[in-house]
């Protein structure tokens, strides 16, 4: 990967991020992947080409938040959830038949749990497929979001919204090696706190990538 320009406050702007942004990514990417919850488990790389084949494609939204210094929008999933429940995440999910591509995914998505209009978000880019150790493929999609929007959640989905500094998440020494025993085993993920938010597993996986893509010197 290609290191960046040094970073400037000034990326940290609307049109900053927009244009680093626009260096760093196609418009929409579908390659392979760049990322995976393999990546820190090396052991498990036998089960990588059979979980890829397998992968039920999904796209996220990742909404950056128009304001002067840009942030990021999280959700924190319902307790009630049978998959993932409590945890943070960008609003998404699954692709439907009927969603054109990743960016029809995401925004549809971004709608049904949150309330964004599409005409408030500009997409930006995407970030290469990210698989998940739970069967998905990925693609995050970003987008620069108007920030006059209110969110209007899906209580049955969503229990709460927050904002993350841009700053704070594209500098690497935020993030936090950690690692939890599942089934009897090790499994290594990356987290990154913010206050009493703790961001781990695919959304932090994700967010790590980005952080290289688009940061990492």
């Amino acid at each position: 990967m290609p290191p960046t320009s040094p970073v400037d406050p000034h990326d940290f702007t609307p049109a900053g991020f927009r244009d680093r942004v626009a260096r760093a990514l196609p418009r929409l990417s579908d390659g392979e992947a760049e990322a995976s919850d393999f990546d820190l488990n090396p052991e498990l790389g036998q089960h990588v080409g059979r979980a890829i084949a397998a992968a039920r494609p999904a796209a996220v939204l990742i909404p950056a938040i128009a304001r002067p210094t840009v942030t990021l929008l999280f959700t924190q999933r319902t307790q009630h959830l049978s998959a993932h429940a409590g945890q943070i995440a960008f609003p998404g999910g699954k692709t439907e038949p009927f969603d054109a591509d990743p960016l029809a995914t995401a925004l549809r998505e971004a709608r049904e749990e949150i309330g964004l209009d599409a005409g408030l978000a500009t997409p930006l880019g995407a970030l290469a497929r990210y698989h998940t150790g739970t069967g998905y493929s990925i693609t995050p999609v970003i987008a620069l979001v108007d920030p006059a929007f209110t969110p209007v959640i899906d209580a049955n989905e969503v229990a709460d919204t927050f904002e993350v500094p841009l700053p704070f998440l594209m500098d690497g020494a935020n993030y936090q090696r950690h690692t939890r025993s599942i089934g009897g085993k090790d499994r290594h993920f990356y987290a990154v706190p913010f206050g009493k938010r703790f961001i781990w597993g695919a959304t932090a996986g994700i967010l790590r990538t980005m952080q290289r893509r688009l940061f990492a010197s």
